[in-house]
């Protein structure tokens, strides 16, 4: 069985975030690209973000597997806009985390997965719904995700 499809035995946290936010945010400053400190987000939302992904109903999560819960990071860290800069990088940069944590991978490049993420972040401007947007998530992460060697 695929990794992707196993029930997440973790769940992002604040820290994670902070702590992958720091490391990132260090690289992309020596690359020229500014990106405001994790303590400038709208405070809140992500939080509500991480809460919302391991929800549960009847003591089942909504998000059953990982691939599930990776295109929820991904789509509502997007359109949810946490971050008053950096909403697209971050939400690849923390499904990825979420994903490696479960030995899973993108075979994408980091552009590629840019250019996506740019997808859904315009998809609201055309009136298309959050869960169109998860689902085209969840159906590119299915195709272009691997177990992680």
């Amino acid at each position: 069985m695929k990794n992707i499809y196993a029930t997440p035995k973790n769940w992002l946290t604040l820290a994670d975030c902070g702590r992958t936010f720091k490391n990132f945010k260090k690289a992309l400053e020596n690359l020229g690209e500014p990106i405001p400190d994790f303590e400038t987000r709208f405070l809140g939302k992500l939080e509500s973000i991480l809460e919302s992904v391991r929800q549960t109903f009847g003591g089942e999560y909504l998000n059953a597997t990982v691939l599930d819960a990776a295109a929820a990071y991904f789509n509502q860290v997007i359109r949810g806009h946490p971050f008053r800069n950096g909403n697209k990088r971050m939400a690849v940069l923390f499904t990825h985390y979420f994903l490696l944590t479960h030995n899973v991978d993108y075979t994408l490049s980091y552009n590629e997965l840019f250019y996506f993420a740019i997808t859904v972040a315009k998809a609201g401007e055309h009136n298309i719904s959050g869960e169109q947007t998860r689902m085209w998530c969840r159906e590119i992460l299915e195709r272009f995700t691997q177990d992680a060697k």
